[in-house]
C-alpha cells in the first residue's frame, strides 16, 4: 500500500513580500469572505477599524471557503486594490 502525503513536500525558491504602506489613509482595502460561517463579522470589525484609520474599503466574497478564489475575484483586487484582508472565521 502506498501512502501520500497531504503536503506539498516541492522545494521552492522563498517570495519576496509585497511592500507595505506607510500609512492607510486612502488606500483602497479588498476584504475577501471566505463564506465561512461568521466570517461577514469579522470583516464588519476589520472594516471599521480601516474607516478610522482612513482606508476605503470594498467586498468581495468567494463562491465556497473550500475552493481557490476565481479568476475574476482575483484581477478585481489586483485592480482595484491596495491591500487585501482575507476574513476567515467559525
Amino acid at each position: 500500500m502506498d501512502y501520500v502525503s497531504p503536503f506539498d513536500e516541492r522545494r521552492r525558491t522563498p517570495e519576496p513580500l509585497a511592500p507595505r504602506p506607510d500609512e492607510l489613509r486612502g488606500a483602497r482595502v479588498a476584504l475577501l469572505d471566505i463564506n465561512k460561517r461568521c466570517g461577514d463579522q469579522f470583516l464588519d470589525r476589520v472594516e471599521a477599524l480601516l474607516g478610522d484609520h482612513g482606508a476605503h474599503t470594498f467586498r468581495l466574497v468567494k463562491e465556497t471557503f473550500s475552493k481557490p478564489a476565481g479568476p475574476e475575484i482575483i484581477r478585481r483586487i489586483a485592480d482595484r486594490g491596495d491591500l487585501a484582508v482575507e476574513g476567515l472565521a467559525d
